[in-house]
């Protein structure tokens, strides 16, 4: 009488989980589709100036699979590279000289920004000391690009040429990311499924809409919202500094637009799964804002979305319930459909989305383990600088 009870109660459980699914498949701006790209566009009849910012510690293992794709874009108009080595101890800021002066191309100036002040998280301090060599150019846009990404030789063309004809004040790309290792297959497109998911791309690009987001990796910024908006002196105390500039955009009333790339690719491996998890686990309580309330609504929101479809199977075969077996296959079933686009656009096949659930087990444990590192006092790091914690972090003005 117990297990049938049990079996009874799991299915209602079910039943939630697989009607969660069914508004995610039509009410979540159709996070899943992977169709949201550069917008149309057309080549403005003059092409405005653009900085090209690229915060670099450490970065000399990239360096010569990034940088020269920086400098050989082809641009119609000027265009500069202003490389921020902060204090790396690999020799970065030599090898970009000697990449400049191997490759050719756009003009390259290297600086060295010097130690941050308390009150400054990530790479944000390189990228202020690289705004403000910019701003020496006065230029119309900023490319804010991080040293591990790789442009096509028409990036920077079609970027510009997408916000001239939408009129954007941002127009972000999420980079492509490494898939090579076994690891790198389970966790890198559902990273960014699940990021689609908090972020859904249809909603950032709509006026007036409170959704926010842009990809670290390449960000196109109009120079003049940028000083409107304070960037990046108003977002840095923030840990994940993407998604804080397109809200402080947004909020100075700018126009942000956000889409998977086509040619725009991070070089950067993470063939461990201990890599996977600390580019993970950096951020992930943060996203939550350091809330212990929050951190337990995700988990027992991960539970109940992605690990209750496949325990209902096996709960529903074990106890004889043909009803819950099949609501959680159901659940299941739209969930993995759901993921397939991602793995398309990964080149990745098929049969990788019903792991979907283990991968997601993988993040809960992230997040869990964010948060205990944050609670031991640890804050946020970037390449091996570790930070005050944002609650400890006080407001300079």
């Amino acid at each position: 009488m117990g297990q049938t009870a049990a079996v009874g109660a799991f299915l209602w459980i079910t039943v939630v989980s697989l009607a969660a699914w069914c508004w995610m498949l039509f009410g979540q701006g159709f996070f899943w589709r992977t169709d949201v790209r550069l917008p149309r566009r057309r080549e403005p009849d003059e092409w405005p100036s653009v900085c090209v910012v690229v915060p670099a510690r450490d970065e000399a293992a990239v360096l010569p699979f990034s940088l020269p794709s920086l400098l050989a874009q082809d641009y119609p108009g000027r265009a500069e590279v202003f490389l921020v080595d902060d204090g790396s101890t690999d020799g970065t800021g030599e090898l970009a000289r000697e990449l400049s002066r191997r490759h050719g191309g756009l003009p390259l100036t290297v600086g060295t920004p010097g130690e941050p002040p308390t009150g400054w998280t990530g790479k944000l301090w390189a990228v202020r000391h690289g705004i403000g060599l910019a701003r020496a150019r006065d230029p119309e846009y900023l490319l804010l690009t991080d040293a591990d990404i790789a442009h096509a030789p028409d990036s920077l063309r079609a970027l510009v040429a997408a916000a001239r004809t939408g009129d954007y004040d941002v127009v972000s790309q999420m980079a492509r990311l490494r898939v090579a290792s076994m690891w790198e297959r389970l966790v890198v497109p559902a990273f960014v499924y699940f990021f689609a998911q908090l972020y859904p791309f249809r909603w950032i690009g709509r006026r007036g809409a409170r959704t926010a987001a842009a990809a670290g990796g390449c960000v196109l910024l109009r120079a003049g919202m940028a000083q409107q908006a304070r960037v990046p002196e108003s977002i840095r105390h923030a840990v994940i500094d993407d998604v804080a500039l397109a809200r402080v955009v947004k909020g100075a009333g700018g126009h942000v637009w956000l889409g998977l790339a086509d040619r725009v690719d991070s070089v950067r491996p993470y063939p461990r799964l201990g890599d996977l998890w600390r580019m993970v686990s950096r951020s992930a309580y943060a996203q939550l804002r350091h809330n212990p309330l929050l951190l337990l609504g995700t988990v027992a929101g991960l539970a109940l979305v992605y690990l209750v479809p496949p325990a209902a199977v096996v709960v529903g075969a074990a106890g004889g319930s043909a009803a819950t077996a099949l609501a959680g296959a159901s659940a299941w079933a739209v969930m993995a459909g759901t993921y397939v686009p991602m793995l398309r656009y990964y080149r990745q096949p098929w049969w990788l989305a019903p792991l979907l659930p283990f991968t997601a087990s993988l993040y809960l444990l992230m997040t869990v383990d964010s948060a205990v590192q944050h609670h031991r006092g640890r804050g946020a790091a970037w390449k091996g600088r570790t930070y005050a914690r944002p609650d400890a972090v006080p407001d300079e003005g």
